[in-house]
């Protein structure tokens, strides 16, 4: 007649259940972890907090957009396909990630520089927004405190080279979409244009952009004729 087991091997099944519940317990953890943050780690801009959605309906297209302070912009690049438009190293793919760059004749659509605010030019953004003149981008940096410290809020929470992330206080989510003259900037620097020119009349525009290892929102003047950048759209 077998007895029932002793304490010792009661012990033993209890500890052996106990490690394997652990480990059912750590390969969870581990995998929210791994599968958890933005929801979409191919999109590095895709992890701001709120805001909306806006549909193009010249293309189907879906953009986040968020309210920050007085102005309403859309939270991601514009991905228009308009003609001579290109994507990051020439891959169709890249596009969805980092939306589209433009040259500045492109981005305007044959209007004029605009300083006011708002600006007026619709340029290639869809109807009901326009393209931000240097005013209005500036409105958007003293809100995030300045030029010196407003990078941190505005830019995206992951995709930033080295750790260069932002908190992405307001849903903004910039990140690092580089330009057509440097694709190896993508991770590093993000470019966005401006519809205002530097001197009027001149082939030189007000841009911003942003590093990686610092919390600085630039303001600068480029040439205009032969620069591929990023373009946010401003609501009307």
């Amino acid at each position: 007649m077998i007895g029932k087991p002793g304490f010792g091997v009661q012990f033993g099944t209890r500890r052996r259940a106990f490690v394997c519940f652990m480990a059912i317990a750590l390969s969870t953890m581990l995998m929210l972890v791994v599968c958890g943050g933005d929801g979409n780690p191919s999109k590095p801009g895709n992890n701001g907090g709120g805001g909306s959605t806006f549909t193009d309906s010249r293309d189907g297209k879906t953009y986040r957009t968020v309210v920050i302070g007085t102005q309403t912009w859309m939270a991601e690049n514009l991905n228009f396909d308009a003609s001579g438009s290109v994507c990051h190293g020439n891959e169709q793919s890249n596009c969805d990630i980092y939306g589209r760059l433009y040259d500045w004749t492109t981005v305007m659509n044959g209007a004029a520089s605009s300083s006011a605010s708002p600006s007026g030019v619709r340029g290639i953004c869809p109807a009901g927004w326009h393209v931000p003149s240097d005013a209005e981008w500036e409105v958007l940096v003293n809100y995030a405190g300045g030029e010196l410290t407003a990078g941190t809020k505005l830019k995206s929470r992951s995709g930033w080279d080295n750790g260069g992330n932002g908190s992405d206080d307001y849903g903004f989510s910039a990140f690092a979409g580089g330009s057509k003259g440097d694709f190896s900037l993508v991770g590093s620097t993000g470019f966005w244009w401006s519809a205002t020119e530097f001197f009027p009349g001149t082939p030189f525009t007000y841009l911003r952009y942003m590093r990686w290892d610092n919390d600085n929102v630039y303001r600068t003047g480029t040439a205009n004729w032969d620069e591929f950048y990023s373009l946010r759209c401003l609501r009307d």
